[in-house]
């Protein structure tokens, strides 16, 4: 294993400041947030100072705090976007996510680490060689890989690679969907999809026959790889991300813990691996991502083509599976469980291929009175996708981060005390003169007030696990207020010894310019925008190049999607096992609400599906999720 893949990184979203906190004091060794422009998730640009306050925080920890500045910039927008990476250095952010090839070779880019966000399309191993050939330090591979094809790109990489194990899935492959783009001019590669992959479509064969109608056909379920973890990092992963830069620090709390204890029980087993940050986290509740928004799980392709990997009933949370109801009346029922509901929970059943929710009023002895029962009866599957005890325990929890300290207390040569904090890897000294003190007449008192005030570490980030004393330095008499004052000193040295032990050294990128493009013709998908990104692709014996679709104005006929989530698979009807099926094709995909059309054709030699677009209203209001 390659030295820098034995640091396992758990790397958690945060929209915000509070996200930053839940996530960092949660057990995150890195967290991922979005650029105040520029960032992927456009409802989610943190500010400035936020960022910077992130910063210190995470330092305090040996975390690290990467900034995603990971769209497609037009021309106009290259300088701005510049100006602000080199702000994010200036503040101590430990890398940025890119998508865009121009920062790579625009001049006066600061020299701080990059990383290949999988905005850039990183399924294969040659663009994950091409992106390691041109300087990032960690590639965010695509979702859809298996456990296979993540080994055979780590057996022949050296950088460290990075993988989703948890959150909400695109259907399409990242940086390669132009549905919202091309329906209603808002384009993914610049933080503003409109999620039409979350509504609902009409699917008909090529003489018209209906094959589903009104479903959610493109929506996939969360990702959630808890009992893949070990075989990921046995595959060469490093660095493992929880999606949900949109999510509130509620979610961030819950999953972050959630997987912290998940990797530290592989820690704790193979000797051959290391935690990428210090501390202790003490968590104040029991995680459970059941109890947080989700769709149901999936572990998409990792374990090869699987089935059920999307909710053709909804696009919204589905929540925690409870059981059956039983004993349904006309305004009552229980389920056949012993989890505890409460009042004002959310729950949700399956009536009719409809999602339907019901309101909890009262519980009273297992049997539970809701609002209204909506056609609830004997035998429905429940799901409880409110959970207000859950909610209120990760408000109010009182989880901890802490580092070990030690103190140790001499007298030097000079008869004065001489005071040493230590965290095993920075020490801060201090000392009290001895013409302010007056001998003592209880050493042994001395030594344990001196003992009791130093272990008080109170509400800092540090636990005393030791206090050493020599029997010389407790023959002074010491008031309680000057331990406090001298403690208080040290741990905001060490504290600031820490944060600016942790500042990231420069990374001047180093690219290797004889290393050519994986294709020698950039089609539309890639994303090329602006002028610099066109002559980077250029001078990497790219010969032809296309436009990117956000400089296009024409999208009928194009393809708008390309994603391993086959409809036919999912309808038991692949074409490999079924081949009559060839003379339905293509398939017409409908939005019936918005009046889009597609059509969906097969590519079976590479197993995945292609939509394009075939007649649009200029242009759609699509309803975000």
């Amino acid at each position: 294993m390659l030295l820098s893949r034995q640091y396992i990184e758990l790397l958690a979203p945060a929209r915000d400041l509070e996200c930053a906190k839940a996530a960092i004091i949660n057990g995150a060794d890195a967290i991922y947030m979005g650029a105040p422009h520029f960032s992927a998730r456009k409802a989610a640009g943190c500010s400035l100072d936020d960022i910077a306050e992130a910063v210190n925080l995470a330092h305090c920890y040996d975390a690290k705090v990467f900034v995603a500045l990971n769209t497609l910039l037009f021309d106009n927008e290259l300088s701005e976007a510049c100006k602000l990476a080199n702000e994010l250095y200036t503040i101590g952010v430990d890398a940025l996510i890119i998508q865009d090839y121009a920062l790579l070779s625009f001049p006066n880019m600061p020299p701080i680490e990059l990383h290949s966000s999988t905005q850039m399309d990183n399924r294969t191993l040659e663009r994950v060689r091409f992106h390691e050939s041109q300087g990032f330090k960690q590639i965010v591979l695509a979702r859809e890989l298996s456990e296979a094809e993540i080994a055979n790109i780590a057996n022949n990489t050296n950088v460290r690679l990075e993988a989703f194990i948890h959150g909400a899935l695109c259907v399409s492959y990242s940086g390669r969907c132009f549905m919202s783009q091309a329906i209603c001019g808002r384009s993914a590669n610049r933080g503003e999809c409109s999620q039409p992959c979350r509504l609902p479509y009409s699917l008909y064969d090529r003489e018209g026959s209906p094959m589903a109608r009104n479903q959610y056909l493109l929506s996939l379920k969360d990702f959630n790889q808890t009992q893949n973890i070990e075989r990921l990092i046995d595959a060469g992963v490093s660095s493992f991300k929880i999606e949900g830069r949109l999510k509130d620090a509620n979610y961030v709390a819950n999953v972050t813990a959630h997987y912290r204890q998940v990797i530290d029980n592989v820690l704790q087993r193979r000797t051959d691996l290391k935690r990428a940050s210090r501390g202790v986290t003490i968590c104040g509740f029991t995680p459970d991502v059941s109890r947080s928004f989700n769709r149901g799980f999936t572990t998409y392709f990792f374990n090869g083509r699987q089935d059920k990997i999307h909710n053709p009933i909804s696009p919204k949370s589905m929540g925690q599976p409870l059981g059956l109801a039983i004993h349904c009346t006309k305004n009552s029922f229980s389920i056949n469980s012993n989890i505890k509901i409460s009042n004002n929970d959310g729950l949700c059943f399956v009536n009719k291929d409809s999602l339907v929710g019901l309101k909890v009023n009262k519980v009273d002895n297992n049997v539970i009175y809701p609002l209204r029962m909506n056609g609830l009866h004997n035998g429905s599957m429940l799901f409880r996708n409110s959970d207000v005890e859950m909610e209120q325990t990760l408000k109010t929890n009182r989880t901890q981060r802490k580092i070990d300290i030690s103190f140790f207390v001499t007298l030097n040569l000079n008869g004065d005390i001489v005071i040493d904090v230590t965290d095993d890897r920075y020490t801060c000294s201090s000392s009290i003169s001895r013409a302010n003190l007056t001998m003592t007449t209880d050493p042994h008192k001395a030594l344990q007030t001196a003992i009791q005030q130093l272990s008080k570490t109170g509400g800092t980030i540090f636990q005393c696990k030791d206090v050493s004393i020599t029997p010389e330095a407790t023959i002074y008499f010491i008031p309680t207020s000057l331990w406090n004052e001298q403690r208080r000193q040290l741990l905001d040295s060490l504290i600031n010894l820490i944060i600016n032990g942790n500042r990231p050294v420069d990374t001047p990128l180093v690219a290797d310019t004889r290393y050519k493009y994986p294709q020698n013709i950039a089609s539309a998908d890639i994303g090329i925008v602006n002028s610099y990104a066109k002559e980077f692709l250029e001078n990497h014996d790219c010969r032809t190049i296309e436009t990117g679709y956000e400089r296009l104005k024409e999208y009928a006929g194009r393809r708008v999607m390309t994603t391993r989530h086959c409809l036919l698979f999912s309808m038991g009807k692949c074409l490999k096992k079924h081949p009559e099926m060839h003379k339905k094709m293509p398939l017409t995909l409908i939005d019936e609400e918005h009046g889009n059309k597609y059509i969906i054709t097969t590519e079976c030699d590479k197993c995945q599906m292609a939509i394009s677009l075939m007649q649009q209203k200029k242009y759609s209001i699509v309803k975000e999720l």
